[in-house]
C-alpha cells in the first residue's frame, strides 16, 4: 500500500501540494508502531524527514478538544519554533491546536494561550519544567512525549530538565526518541527510561539523502575571514559557517561586515528577535553567509542549502555529522568544506576514518570566483609564480632564484645599492673634514 493512502484525505491533498512523492524509510518503518502507541527509538540520518515521521502517526492519534496530549521537547529555541511551525501546518488540517513553550519568549502570554487547552505542546525543557511546576501544564495527563534530538536532550547540561519532566509523566505514557546518531537512551535515562522501547535504526539502509562531498581548503586562521569573503562572491554560493567559539565568530562577522560582505549571526547570547531575524535573512537569501556555533548544528532545515563550512574543525565527530547534516537533505546534493591548517587536517582525516560516510576528502582552492579541486588547479602564470605547490615546485623555485643570483640579476641590484651607500659615506667624511679645518682656523 502506498504510504500516502494511509493518511487523512486533507493530508493527502497537502502532500501533493508540497510536491512530495515517496515517504522516507524512517517515515515508513515508524508509522505503524507509533500509531499503535509503542514507545521507540528512531535513528535516521539528518535530512530524512524524522519530524514528519513522528508527527504523522502521533497527530492522528490525538482527540480534538481533550486538552494537552502530545509534548515534543527540543534542545534549542530555534528547533522548537521550527518544529512547532511544521506541526501546526499539519495539525490545523485536523482541527488541532499547537502551542510553543520556549525560553526567551513571554511566559505570561504562553500561560494565557494554555488556557485554551491546545492538544499539542512544543517546547524546550527549561520552560516546560517551569510551567509544569506552576501547574500550568499537567504532565501526568500527557499521553505521549517526544525527545527530538534525543542524544542532546540526555546530555549532562539538559538531562536534569528532561528527567524532571519524565518523572511527572504517567508510567503508561508513550515515549518516543529520535536522533541522527544511535544512542542507548534507556541507559541514559535510568529508571525513567525503563519502558519497552523498540529501536528502529535505518541509518545504514536509508538512501534518501543526497550526495554530499566532503573536503577542505588549506587556510591558516589569519586568512580565513578573507577566504570567506572570496567564497561569498562565488556564483550561487550560500553556506552555514560553523565556529567552535562564539568570540571568534563575532570577530569574523565584524570583519566581513566592515569589508561589505553581508552576513548574519546566530549565537546563544542573542535574544529571540535577533535569532529570528538572522534565520529569516538567511532563509530569504538576503545574506549568503550564516555564521553560527553548534547551536545551529541540529535540526535547522533550509531549502536547498548547497554548502556547510567548518571554519573550525569540530572537537568530536558527532558534531561534525550534525553540522554537515544541514546540507544534502531530502535527496538534494551538498558540499561540506573544512578550513584547515596542518594539525587540523590530521584531525579531519581522523574523523573521516571514524565516519566512513565522509568518503575520500577532496582538497579545494578558490580561483577567479570558482571553487575548484586541486587536481584541476588552473596552471596560470600567476599561480606558478606565486605559490609552489609541492616539494618539486619548491625546489624548482629555489633553484631558479639561485640562478638569478648567479647571473647577476639580484646581485647587480645589490652592487648598485652598495655603490650609493659608499658614495654617501665619502661625502659625509669630506664634509666632516672641512668642518674640522674651518673650526681650527677660527
Amino acid at each position: 500500500m502506498d504510504f500516502k493512502t494511509k493518511l487523512p484525505e486533507k493530508w493527502q491533498t497537502h502532500w501533493d501540494e508540497l510536491g512530495y512523492t515517496e515517504a522516507s524509510l524512517i517515515q515508513k518503518e515508524t508509522y505503524e508502531p507509533l500509531l499503535n502507541k509503542e514507545s521507540l527509538v528512531g535513528v535516521s540520518p539528518t535530512g530524512t524527514g524524522k519530524t514528519l515521521a513522528y508527527l504523522f502517526p502521533l497527530l492522528q492519534a490525538i482527540k480534538p478538544g481533550e486538552g494537552n496530549q502530545l509534548l515534543i521537547l527540543l534542545p534549542s529555541q530555534e528547533l522548537a519554533v521550527q518544529v512547532a511551525n511544521v506541526a501546526r501546518e499539519w495539525a490545523t488540517l485536523l482541527e488541532l491546536n499547537v502551542q510553543s513553550l520556549i525560553g526567551g519568549a513571554n511566559v505570561k502570554r504562553q500561560i494565557d494561550k494554555l488556557k485554551s487547552k491546545p492538544e499539542v505542546l512544543v517546547g524546550t525543557p527549561g520552560r516546560v519544567v517551569e510551567l509544569c511546576k506552576n501547574k500550568k501544564v499537567k504532565a501526568h495527563l500527557l499521553q505521549t512525549v517526544v525527545l527530538d534530538e534525543a542524544d542532546q536532550l540526555v546530555e549532562t547540561n539538559e538531562l536534569n530538565a528532561t528527567m524532571t519532566i519524565l518523572k511527572m509523566l504517567d508510567k503508561q505514557a508513550q515515549l518516543v526518541c529520535v536522533s541522527a546518531t544511535a544512542i542507548d537512551v534507556q541507559a541514559q535515562l535510568g529508571d525513567h527510561g525503563q519502558r519497552e522501547m523498540t529501536t528502529i535504526d535505518v541509518s545504514q539502509k536509508d538512501q534518501s539523502k543526497g550526495i554530499v562531498t566532503h573536503g577542505y581548503i588549506k587556510t591558516p586562521p589569519r586568512k580565513r575571514a578573507e577566504l570567506l569573503k572570496k567564497l561569498a562572491y562565488v556564483k550561487d554560493f550560500k553556506a552555514i559557517v560553523f565556529f567552535n567559539e562564539v568570540q571568534e565568530m563575532g570577530l569574523v562577522a565584524d570583519k566581513l561586515s566592515y569589508q561589505g560582505v553581508p552576513n548574519a549571526t546566530l549565537a546563544s547570547d542573542q535574544n529571540k528577535l535577533e535569532r529570528r531575524l538572522a534565520l529569516s535573512a538567511f532563509a530569504d537569501d538576503k545574506v549568503s553567509l550564516l555564521l553560527t556555533t553548534d547551536i545551529a548544528a541540529r535540526g535547522l532545515d533550509f531549502v536547498d542549502l548547497p554548502f556547510v563550512i567548518h571554519y573550525d574543525v569540530p572537537y568530536v565527530v558527532e558534531n561534525y555529522v550534525h553540522r554537515s547534516g544541514r546540507t544534502g537533505r531530502m535527496g538534494k546534493d551538498g558540499t561540506v568544506m573544512s578550513l584547515v591548517g596542518d594539525y587540523e587536517l590530521k584531525d579531519l582525516k581522523k574523523m573521516a576514518r571514524q565516519h566512513p560516510a565522509m568518503g575520500d576528502l577532496v582538497e579545494w582552492y578558490v580561483h577567479s570566483s570558482q571553487i575548484l579541486p586541486i587536481s584541476e588547479r588552473v596552471n596560470s602564470q600567476e599561480d606558478q609564480s606565486e605559490v609552489p605547490h609541492d616539494k618539486h615546485d619548491l625546489a624548482k623555485g629555489v633553484k631558479t632564484r639561485s640562478s638569478e643570483l648567479s647571473q647577476g640579476g639580484f646581485s647587480g641590484e645589490l652592487k648598485a645599492k652598495k655603490k650609493k651607500v659608499s658614495k654617501k659615506k665619502v661625502k659625509a667624511k669630506t664634509k666632516n673634514k672641512k668642518a674640522k679645518i674651518k673650526k681650527k682656523q677660527d
